[in-house]
């Protein structure tokens, strides 16, 4: 897979580009990866990003021209490009989100920035991505969430049974974990999961899924339900 992330901040990324997973992915061959400055798409020694917006306001908003220019070199005449902008008016990121991205190719990730994009960058690309209900700097850390996300599901970047039982693959949270030692000053682990019954272990750990899933997200099971 192919992801291309198109921002005006590309120093954002270092720390990032250093994770293991991510590194793992490209050293493997099922990611590869680049950045794509638009600043140096933009015209005029100062390199125009940005401008007032037209009937006034406060703020700047990213100039059409240049981000459709990186959009365009992102894309590279790839048909099969899909290019997401970052925006708050897009759907909102989910781990379903995920899997379907990470069946792609070629994802394109478009980061906004200042006050956000002039609209006409809208005609531009395939879909619209939210992480959440609130307002960023710019989209690079949601650009970076989404990445990481997608790159953990591709093949051979994680053992398969990693991702299977995880928080919303299943429409629920996960069940409670632990590890040593089984007694913590009287706090002690469930007996079940120390019987070595692997049935008893699954039907506990199924059961204790719903109960976490109904004490801190009862939304998603009321979503279940209408469903």
């Amino acid at each position: 897979m192919k992801i291309s992330i198109c921002t005006v901040a590309p120093e954002t990324f270092e720390g990032f580009l250093q994770g293991k997973v991510l590194q793992r992915a490209v050293r493997n061959g099922a990611l590869s990866l680049e950045l794509i400055d638009i600043r140096t798409f933009a015209g005029g020694s100062f390199r125009h990003l940005d401008d007032n917006t037209f009937g006034g306001g406060t703020g700047q908003v990213l100039r059409v021209d240049p981000v459709v220019k990186a959009i365009e070199a992102a894309k590279g005449g790839d048909p099969d490009a899909y290019v997401a902008a970052l925006t708050p008016r897009g759907q909102v990121f989910s781990q379903k989100m995920a899997r379907d991205l990470a069946e792609l190719s070629h994802l394109v990730l478009v980061c906004g920035h200042y006050e956000g994009f002039d609209e006409r960058i809208y005609h531009h690309v395939d879909g619209m991505i939210s992480i959440g209900d609130f307002v960023l700097t710019g989209g690079e850390l949601a650009s970076q969430v989404i990445t990481d996300a997608v790159v953990r599901l591709l093949p051979g970047v994680l053992k398969d049974e990693a991702t299977q039982d995880e928080s919303f693959e299943t429409g629920l949270l996960e069940y409670p974990q632990y590890t040593q030692p089984a007694d913590y000053h009287g706090d002690k682990v469930p007996e079940v999961l120390l019987s070595g019954n692997h049935a008893a272990i699954k039907a506990w750990r199924r059961e204790q899924a719903r109960l976490v899933t109904e004490k801190f997200r009862p939304d998603l099971l009321e979503s279940d339900r209408k469903e």
